[in-house]
């Protein structure tokens, strides 16, 4: 396969001519990625996948002659390849952009922005790193080629944000710290929306504060957040600054903006906040992973979860020097192995565990911190 030596090949399947170059133009420009094949409906596809199979495809929803649903649903069923969703839908399509990620597709990016340079930078560097990704991840059972190593370029990492402690600092405030209630941050990529409804969907309403960082574009996170509070008994939502942190609810940041956890006296808020992209993402797991190191600590229980590169991986470790558990998704449980492998290579991760597993070590820790904080 030409992802273990050569180019990964991309089938591009969408009914605007515009878009097919757009996306051609923004694929061959990296020098990892070739545009296979485009195709303007799936029929047209299949007819192409016949000749060749494509490393990964990226699919349009609304299509003529057959929707992209129906098409990803047959191609999974008869020959999986790894999909990712390209689309301008947002509120309209809010439904069906969750059931193809639930139909096996393992990513959503919105269409490339050609508005201004920047817009459209930042569409290519989203677009060719979901192409990767989505060409190393496992789903089905299958196995595939671990991914590349992370690439160092416009890579700036959470200080950016939010200013790191000097190591002086960090311990006089893990010695002050005061005992609050537990929270629980998580962040996920690619694979990753899957993933958080496995675990949200086996917490009780019991279960304390969760702030999550998943990447996807704007817009789709309110989406997600919406079909996950359908599914789950805990409340879930996108959130909105100012919002606080409450048991039984789960904030999910929205997408092209980074969150930052906030304390004030014993509570913890939101704050959400613009910025450059930090470890190739806004939101980053990183910021959101420093935030709670420093207002948090020993507080905070830190989760990474499948996702390429290794946003979050830095921060999870200052979660843990901080005092708080933390813990990562195993290889075999992982769409892609890329996130939770750098957080535990690093020394990260107090604990890695299947993602089957990752709900129990939740209520494991939230009454564990409860029995101390009952003790205090």
């Amino acid at each position: 396969m030409s992802t273990s030596g050569g180019k990964i090949r991309v089938l591009i399947v969408d009914d605007s001519a515009s878009v097919r170059m757009t996306l051609s133009e923004i694929i061959s420009s990296d020098p990892q990625l070739e545009v296979m094949a485009t195709a303007a409906d799936p029929y047209v596809a299949v007819e192409r996948i016949r000749q060749e199979v494509p490393d990964v495809m990226f699919l349009d929803i609304e299509l003529p002659r057959m929707d992209g649903l129906t098409f990803l649903r047959k191609i999974m069923s008869q020959r999986p390849i790894p999909v990712v969703i390209c689309s301008s839908l947002a509120e309209a399509g809010s439904d069906t952009l969750m059931q193809a990620l639930e139909a096996g597709a393992v990513d959503v990016v919105a269409k490339p922005r050609v508005d201004t340079t920047q817009f459209l930078q930042e569409s290519r560097m989203r677009i060719c790193d979901a192409a990767k990704a989505a060409a190393h991840a496992k789903f089905r059972g299958v196995k595939k080629a671990p991914p590349p190593p992370v690439n160092a370029e416009a890579k700036l990492t959470a200080d950016a944000i939010i200013p790191p402690l000097s190591e002086a600092r960090a311990a006089a405030l893990r010695a002050r710290l005061p005992q609050t209630d537990p929270i629980i941050c998580i962040g996920a990529s690619t694979g990753g929306t899957e993933a958080l409804r496995d675990v949200l969907e086996k917490l009780p309403t019991s279960t304390p504060p969760l702030v999550i960082v998943q990447h996807m574009p704007e817009k789709f996170t309110a989406a997600f957040a919406r079909r996950l509070n359908a599914l789950c008994a805990i409340e879930v939502k996108e959130a909105e600054d100012g919002d606080v942190l409450l048991p039984g609810r789960a904030l999910i940041a929205p997408g092209n903006q980074h969150l930052v956890l906030v304390r004030t006296g014993n509570r913890y808020s939101v704050s959400i906040v613009d910025g450059p992209h930090v470890s190739r993402h806004r939101p980053s797991v990183d910021v959101l992973f420093r935030s709670a190191a420093q207002v948090a600590g020993k507080n905070a229980m830190g989760i990474i979860l499948t996702g390429m590169g290794d946003d979050g991986a830095r921060s999870l470790l200052e979660m843990r020097e901080a005092g708080s558990h933390t813990v990562a998704q195993d290889e075999e449980s992982s769409v892609v192995f890329g996130m939770p492998k750098e957080a535990i290579q690093r020394g990260a991760a107090v604990r890695t565990v299947p993602l089957s597993r990752v709900a129990h070590e939740i209520e494991t820790y939230a009454r564990q911190a409860q029995r101390l904080g009952s003790s205090s």
